[in-house]
């Protein structure tokens, strides 16, 4: 058996052994085998990564934005090449099927492909005669080092929202990808180089949770950019900020899918199923919970049901699969506990999907519930697994105020052929992102990615124009010069 890869630290553009303690394995969720492992990066590590990105940023952010913008054009480029090859990797070590692996390259991409415009979008103005004689400018400039902090559920996509949009707008940048998905970081990195990123402009930083605090706290690092859950949100935001760092961490979600009596059920139910069960439930525009106005309840319940049971569980390279594994064995478990839970609260579980049998990967039947009621924990807690509640409520008025208690706000949508109501959906419900007719409301990437309440920790978005607002600073120049003798 060849011996599995064993991953370095990107520094620099060059390769670079990690001092830290030691290496975890990382593993294939659909097959429990370990494909390789990665460095457990220390301070010393973090502190050698944000040197370099320090050193180059002079040069980097004096580079005229039409360089920079070619660097992360032929980064794009690169990266359509590769997209197969890069989505493999994904379902490799994240258990996707190819069909999600692949369309969260491409959304990827498209976040590429804003940054490659983003210098053109800088805010900036001039104000002649502010008063007599002056003249006032406004730039937008780098902030300097960005250490962007990605989750294991999006790889790729979400590294790609954050480094290529701060690099081609001047800044250089830290890396820490999630440490159970590093294969997929470490292509991204090489294929940086390929395209000619100076080094330093990207450095590559493998670990665990101490690499990650030691970012947060590291001198060097002006900004900080993190993707995760709730509490390690809070944790990023509190600390960093406390650093002294600008701060934008996004956070957990308990989505919630509101189906009106007049709904298009054949629809509604595709796109349900699809919002709750794609990429096994683990991502934060999931929808987590059906909030049936009466009296569709029993008939979409049925519908549902019906759907759950025939998804396919299995290997994300099975063409045929529906379904893949959750990311880690101890994950698993805690998806399953959240259902045995549910039923204890009284829940009734009414479709179950089936998991391969015997195998040793990390699988959880899809689990659809009924009768639940608002205050269960499956109905408010974040389970970020393939799970999906239904409470019943007698009227929109209700279902809105349900979807409002929740302590998340990242994402609704709703089911109707009612324009007006729908109208009134996207007036009162308190999320940032809010879908009518489709399940994951994810906005392209040249509008924001944004949450609400416990979603999101900071003032701004991770994509489109308020990306580019976080990575850059403003500055005002006011100007008086002598007057011209000739014009007297």
């Amino acid at each position: 058996m060849p011996a599995t890869p064993d991953l370095t630290n990107r520094i620099a553009g060059r390769a670079r052994a990690s001092s830290g303690p030691g290496r975890l394995p990382v593993w294939n969720p659909a097959t429990g085998e370990s494909i390789g492992t990665v460095p457990l990066s220390n301070f010393e590590d973090i502190e050698a990564a944000v040197t370099a990105a320090r050193a180059a940023f002079p040069g980097w952010s004096g580079t005229p934005v039409g360089e920079r913008a070619r660097s992360v054009g032929r980064f794009r480029a690169l990266l359509e090449r590769d997209q197969e090859t890069i989505a493999c990797s994904i379902v490799r070590e994240h258990g996707k099927t190819m069909v999600d692996a692949m369309g969260s390259v491409r959304r990827g991409i498209e976040s590429v492909e804003f940054a490659e415009g983003a210098a053109g979008l800088l805010p900036g103005s001039t104000l002649a005669n502010t008063s007599r004689g002056v003249d006032a400018e406004m730039f937008s400039e780098p902030l300097g080092v960005v250490a962007g902090i990605t989750p294991f559920n999006f790889p790729v996509m979400v590294a790609l929202w954050m480094f290529p949009t701060a690099i081609a707008l001047g800044n250089t940048f830290v890396w820490k990808p999630s440490e159970r998905v590093p294969f997929s970081a470490d292509l991204l990195g090489r294929l940086a180089d390929e395209a000619g990123i100076p080094g330093g402009v990207l450095n590559l930083v493998h670990g665990d949770k101490d690499a990650a605090n030691a970012l947060l706290v590291a001198p060097g690092v002006d900004a900080v950019a993190f993707v995760g859950s709730a509490p390690v949100a809070r944790h990023v935001y509190t600390t960093a900020a406390a650093a002294g760092k600008r701060v934008l961490a996004l956070a957990g979600a308990k989505n919630h899918l509101v189906v009106l009596p007049d709904a298009d059920l054949g629809s509604a139910v595709d796109s349900i199923l699809s919002s709750a069960f794609g990429s096994a439930g683990e991502r934060c525009l999931a929808g987590s919970v059906v909030l049936a106005v009466d009296p569709v309840g029993d008939e979409l319940v049925r519908r549902l049901a019906e759907r759950v049971r025939a998804l396919r569980v299995g290997a994300g390279d099975d063409p045929t699969t529906d379904v893949g594994p959750v990311i880690r064995p101890e994950h698993r478990d805690r998806v399953e506990s959240y259902i045995r839970l549910g039923e204890q609260e009284g829940a009734t579980v009414v479709a179950r999907g089936a998991t391969p049998p015997g195998s040793p990967g990390y699988f959880v039947s899809p689990t659809l519930f009924d009768h639940v009621r608002p205050t269960m924990r499956v109905a408010r807690e974040e389970i970020f697994g393939p799970v999906l509640s239904v409470i019943r409520v007698p009227t929109f008025d209700e279902a809105i105020a349900v979807a409002n208690s929740s302590e998340f706000g990242n994402a609704a949508a709703i089911y109707t052929r009612d324009g007006g109501r729908a109208r009134a959906f996207r007036e009162r419900i308190q999320a940032g992102m809010v879908g009518v007719n489709l399940g994951v409301p994810a906005p392209s990437a040249a509008l924001p990615f944004v949450g609400w309440k416990g979603s999101a920790y900071g003032a701004l978005a991770a994509t489109g124009p308020e990306a580019v607002r976080f990575f850059t600073r403003t500055k005002v120049v006011m100007s008086r010069w002598p007057s011209d003798p000739a014009a007297s």
